[in-house]
C-alpha cells in the first residue's frame, strides 16, 4: 500500500513515505504493550495533563495543522480550521470529564448477606484503529481522547492518501508529554492491518469506513474474540415536512450536503420533501447548488473544493452515470468545474426508483438524491427504506412533532431542523449496515473498559 500526499487541487504528487515493515510493526506493538503496563497505573490527572496539552498544542498553531488537511485531502481552508478546534474540543471533553465518567460505581443490593459491591472500569490494554481520510484529525481525536484517558494506548492505521496529517498527530502527543507508544502512527499494509487485529497484544479494534472494511476488521476481531466497534457508511434522509421554515431547511440542507464537499457519512445525501412543498424547495436548493465556485481550497472565496482524490471523483461520476443509465433524471445547475484536479461536478437526481441500482448506494460527494413523499408517513417509510442507519433528519415548525417522527427513524442518530452533525457530549453511532458501538459522549469512553464487580462479601 502506498502512502503519498497527493494534492487533489493539481493530482500533483508531493511526498511519498516508505510502509512499515514487519519487524518494525512487532516492535511498535511490543513498545505499546510495555507502555500499557505503565500507562494505565496513571492518575486521570497525569493522563489530562498529557491530553489536555496535546488541545492546547492545536489551538495554538491552528494553521500548521490545518494546512495539511487542505493539501492531502482538499477540505476547504476555513473547514480544515474547523476542524482543528473540533478535534481539540474532543480532547478536552475527555480530559475534564473521563474522571467522573469512569467512577466506581455503587451496587444497591437488598439482602445483608450480598454484602458490598461495586462496578470499576479498568482499560483493557492497547487498542487498535482503522481511520479514514475525511476528517484526518476528528475521527483521530475520538479515538484516542477517551482511550487514552481511560488508561488504554493506542495504535494507528489513517488512510494512505493522509500520511502527512497522520504523522502530525502521532508528534503532537509526543510533544505533549505521551510516552513513546502510548499513541502510535503506522504506515501498515491491508495484511500487517489482517495480522495485527489477531495479534493477541492488540484487545480492541475500531474501524471507521467503508462496508466491506467493516466486515474485514469484525471478522478478524471475532475470529479472535475481540471486542470491536465500527462507524461505516450512511446515506442520511433529510425530511422536509409541510410545516417547515423553507429559508431554514433550504440552507441548512444545503449545508448538510455540501459540507466537506459532500463527503461525510453523515452528509445529508437523500434529501425527501413532501409534495406541498416539493417544487419550491427544489427550486431554491437548485439555486444554491448553482451559486457554488469552484477552486483552490486555500482560497477564501472557493465555496467547492476537489473531492479527496481523483479516484474518488472517478467513482462518484461513475455511480451518477449508473443512475442516470437506470431512468434517474440529472439536474446541473452551476457552472462547469475545472478539468484539472479531482473536481466533481454538483448534481441533484430526481427519479431514482427503487430499482434503480444506485438507490441504496452512499453517494460520497456533492450530488444530491431528491425524493417526493405523498404525505408524511410516506417520507418516513423513504427514509426508512435504507440498508444504513446512521442519521437523519428532520423539518418542521412543529419541534414536537419533529420528535415523534425522528422516533419512527431508523437510525442512531436524528436531529430536528439541522443536519446530522456532532459534538463532543453527543453520542455518535448508528445501526444496521451503518455499524455498530459509540463514539463520543460518555458513551465512548465505556466501549473498551472492563466493567468489573468487586463485591465484599460480610464475614461475620
Amino acid at each position: 500500500m502506498a502512502y503519498a500526499t497527493t494534492n487533489p487541487y493539481t493530482n500533483e504528487t508531493l511526498a511519498m513515505f516508505p510502509g512499515i515493515g514487519d519487524e518494525e510493526l512487532d516492535r511498535a506493538v511490543h513498545t505499546a504493550q510495555r507502555t500499557f503496563e505503565s500507562w494505565r497505573t496513571k492518575s486521570f490527572d497525569e493522563r489530562k495533563e498529557v491530553v489536555a496539552r496535546a488541545a492546547s498544542i492545536l489551538r495554538e498553531r491552528p494553521d500548521e495543522f490545518a494546512r495539511l488537511l487542505t493539501l492531502e485531502m482538499g477540505k476547504l481552508y476555513g473547514e480544515s480550521l474547523g476542524e482543528v478546534e473540533l478535534a481539540a474540543s474532543i480532547l478536552d471533553y475527555y480530559a475534564d470529564n473521563a474522571e467522573e465518567f469512569l467512577a466506581p460505581e455503587r451496587v444497591s443490593t437488598d439482602a445483608p448477606e450480598a454484602g458490598e459491591a461495586i462496578v470499576v472500569s479498568d482499560p483493557i490494554g492497547v487498542l487498535f484503529g482503522v481511520q479514514p481520510w475525511n476528517f484526518p484529525y476528528y475521527q483521530l481525536a475520538r479515538f484516542a481522547g477517551p482511550n487514552l484517558m481511560a488508561g488504554n494506548v493506542v495504535m494507528v492505521k489513517h488512510a494512505s492518501i493522509v500520511p502527512q496529517s497522520a504523522a502530525a498527530f502521532e508528534r503532537l502527543f509526543r510533544e505533549a508529554g505521551a510516552p513513546e507508544g502510548a499513541y502510535t502512527n503506522v504506515y501498515a499494509s491491508k495484511d500487517q492491518v489482517s495480522r495485527t487485529i489477531q495479534d493477541s497484544r492488540i484487545r480492541g479494534v475500531a474501524l471507521t469506513g467503508s462496508e466491506g472494511a467493516g466486515a474485514s476488521v469484525a471478522a478478524h476481531a471475532g475470529e479472535e474474540l475481540k471486542k470491536s466497534t465500527l462507524e461505516l457508511g450512511g446515506s442520511d434522509a433529510l425530511i422536509v415536512l409541510a410545516d417547515a421554515d423553507l429559508d431554514l431547511s433550504v440552507e441548512r440542507a444545503l449545508w448538510g450536503r455540501l459540507n466537506n464537499a459532500g463527503q461525510s457519512c453523515v452528509a445529508a445525501k437523500r434529501i425527501i420533501v413532501v409534495e406541498e412543498v416539493a417544487d419550491e424547495f427544489l427550486r431554491r436548493f437548485a439555486e444554491g447548488f448553482a451559486e457554488l465556485r469552484a477552486g483552490d481550497p486555500f482560497d477564501p472565496d472557493t465555496t467547492l473544493p476537489p473531492l479527496s482524490s481523483q479516484s474518488a471523483a472517478d467513482d462518484l461520476d461513475a455511480l451518477v452515470d449508473e443512475a442516470v443509465d437506470h431512468g434517474a433524471l440529472m439536474m446541473t445547475p452551476g457552472d462547469p468545474v475545472p478539468e484539472e484536479g479531482a473536481f466533481v461536478q454538483p448534481r441533484i437526481l430526481t427519479g431514482v426508483s427503487r430499482d434503480n441500482p444506485v438507490y441504496d448506494k452512499e453517494f460520497f460527494g456533492p450530488v444530491a438524491l431528491f425524493f417526493r413523499a405523498a404525505d408524511e408517513d410516506e417520507a418516513v417509510r423513504i427514509a426508512n427504506d435504507s440498508s444504513f442507519g446512521l442519521g437523519g433528519s428532520v423539518f418542521t415548525e412543529d419541534t414536537d412533532h419533529g420528535v415523534e417522527v425522528a422516533r419512527r427513524i431508523e437510525t442512531g442518530m436524528v436531529f430536528v431542523n439541522h443536519p446530522t452533525w456532532t459534538r463532543p457530549e453527543l453520542p455518535f453511532g448508528g445501526t444496521k449496515r451503518s455499524g455498530y458501538g459509540q463514539e463520543l459522549s460518555e458513551a465512548g469512553i465505556q466501549e473498551f473498559v472492563n466493567k468489573k464487580l468487586i463485591n465484599v462479601m460480610p464475614t461475620g
